[in-house]
C-alpha cells in the first residue's frame, strides 16, 4: 500500500510539474517572454504561484527555458512528420512547411514558432533562453541537413540549405501570422522545393 501510495504521489508531481511547463509554452508561443508571467502560468495549470516557484526555484528564466525545450520538441515532431513522408527531400521539406501552415490555421494564428518570440525578447538578457533556443535552432537544421544529405546532396551545402530552410520558414511564419493567411507558407513550400531540387541537380545527384 505504501509503495503504490508512493506511486501515486510521484504520478501526481510529473503530472503537475508537466502541467507547468506545457502552459507556460503555450503562452510563450502567444505572448513571449514578457507577457508570461508565474501567475498565469499558475493559473493556466491549476496551481499556486508558490507551486511554481517549487517546481523551479530559478523562477521564470528557468521556467521558460525548460518550456522553450518542450514546445521545440512538439515542433521537432511536426518537422519529423513532413521529413518522414516521402524519399523525396524536395517534397519533404515542402510537406514542413505545409504542416506548420496547417497547424498555425488551426491554432487562428495563435501558435507560432515555439522558440521565435521568447528568444528574441531575451536575447543578451538570459544567457539560459538564449542556449536554449540556439539548441532547438541547431537540432532543427540538423534533422534537415541528415535527410538533405540523405536525398544525396552533399554534407556542407546540406547544412547550408538547411539553415536557410529554417529561415525562410520563420519568417514566412511570421507573415502568415500578421496576415493571418497560410499563403506565405504554402508559397515557401514550393519554392523551398524548387531550391532543393537546384541544389540537387547542381552536385549531380538527379
Amino acid at each position: 500500500m505504501r509503495a503504490q501510495a508512493k506511486k501515486t504521489e510521484a504520478a501526481e508531481v510529473v503530472d503537475t510539474r508537466t502541467r507547468i511547463v506545457r502552459a507556460t509554452a503555450l503562452f510563450l508561443q502567444r505572448q513571449g517572454y514578457e507577457g508570461t508571467s508565474i501567475k498565469r502560468i499558475g493559473a493556466e495549470a491549476g496551481v499556486t504561484p508558490g507551486s511554481v516557484y517549487h517546481f523551479f526555484p530559478g523562477g521564470k528564466e528557468q521556467l521558460a527555458a525548460e518550456a522553450l525545450r518542450y514546445g521545440a520538441e512538439e515542433f521537432t515532431e511536426l518537422l519529423r512528420s513532413g521529413l518522414d513522408s516521402t524519399p523525396d527531400p524536395a517534397d519533404a521539406v515542402a510537406a514542413c512547411a505545409l504542416l506548420l501552415a496547417d497547424s498555425l490555421r488551426e491554432s487562428e494564428w495563435t501558435d507560432g514558432c515555439p522558440v521565435a518570440a521568447a528568444a528574441l525578447e531575451t536575447i543578451g538578457a538570459s544567457p539560459e533562453i538564449q542556449r536554449a533556443s540556439d539548441e532547438s535552432l541547431q537540432h532543427w537544421q540538423s534533422l534537415l541537413a541528415t535527410k538533405l544529405t540523405s536525398g544525396g546532396i552533399a554534407e556542407e551545402p546540406a547544412r547550408a540549405l538547411a539553415c536557410t530552410i529554417i529561415s525562410t520558414m520563420e519568417g514566412a511564419e511570421l507573415l502568415c501570422r500578421v496576415s493571418a493567411s497560410d499563403q506565405p507558407l504554402r508559397t515557401a513550400a514550393q519554392h523551398l522545393a524548387q531550391l532543393v531540387r537546384l541544389q540537387k541537380r547542381s552536385t549531380g545527384s538527379e
